[in-house]
């Protein structure tokens, strides 16, 4: 196995029977811009019931039919939040732990000491996170997973990646490898991926080859590294 191979990310979507959430962080391929992607898919019907909102430069996600709503506290959350120079994503409430420990001048790996994979046995859904870190006309960024060590949720492993970008290539991690009951988690280190110039081309590529069934929402976010002006588009399933 070749361990610079660059995977296409619609094809490790496409043969994944269950991705669960994703981010997706990197760098286009002419070098110019900074890249993040976040994903939503859910297999029930509260999971299901979910919008992306833009407000200013924070994603939101809220429910899309109220009176459907089981158990708020797992549904609604800010996935991508920006402090300074400095843009949090993640899949969880654990944005705004990060936030506050960013503010008050503590790190990315701090914050998530104190956080723990997600409270839904059987499956222990992991928490995943990423930062990137805008600095003198680029970047850096870093990727964690919170999963449980074991099937019956006894502690918390914590694993943080950190990257200087290089052009044409992101990382990918997401929270399920394949659908199952219990769904089995992310393993390894996150997967490497092609980052296009062209953010209507990635966008495509994600949302087509997410299952139709399951998918819900998808936010892609390109920062020029000269400007600091971004591009973004969201895409939501339920209009």
């Amino acid at each position: 196995m070749d361990i610079y191979e660059i995977s296409d990310i619609g094809s490790l979507i496409r043969e994944n029977s269950y991705v669960g959430r994703g981010i997706v962080i990197g760098k286009s391929q002419d070098g110019k811009n900074a890249v993040f992607a976040y994903f939503i898919m859910g297999r029930s019907e509260n999971s299901r019931n979910r919008v992306f909102k833009e407000e200013g430069d924070a994603l939101t996600i809220y429910p899309f039919d109220t009176s459907k709503v089981k158990d708020p506290s797992l549904i609604i959350y800010s996935p991508v939040r920006k402090i300074g120079e400095q843009v949090i994503v993640t899949n969880g409430d654990q944005t705004d732990t990060i936030y506050k420990y960013l503010e008050e001048g503590k790190s990315f790996e701090q914050a998530l000491e104190t956080r723990c994979f997600e409270p839904d046995a059987p499956n222990f859904t992991p928490r995943i996170s990423g930062i990137l870190n805008f600095s003198n006309g680029d970047f850096t960024y870093k990727l964690s997973i919170l999963k449980s060590a074991d099937a019956i949720g006894s502690a918390c492993n914590r694993y943080t990646f950190s990257y200087e970008p290089l052009c044409g290539l992101g990382h990918f991690i997401h929270t399920y490898c394949c659908d199952g009951n219990p769904i089995p988690t992310f393993t390894g280190e996150p997967e490497r991926v092609q980052i296009p110039d062209n953010i209507y081309d990635f966008t495509e590529k994600l949302w087509n080859n997410l299952n139709e069934s399951n998918k819900i929402s998808l936010y892609v976010r390109y920062t020029s590294l000269e400007t600091g002006k971004y591009e973004k588009v969201l895409i939501n399933k339920n209009k």
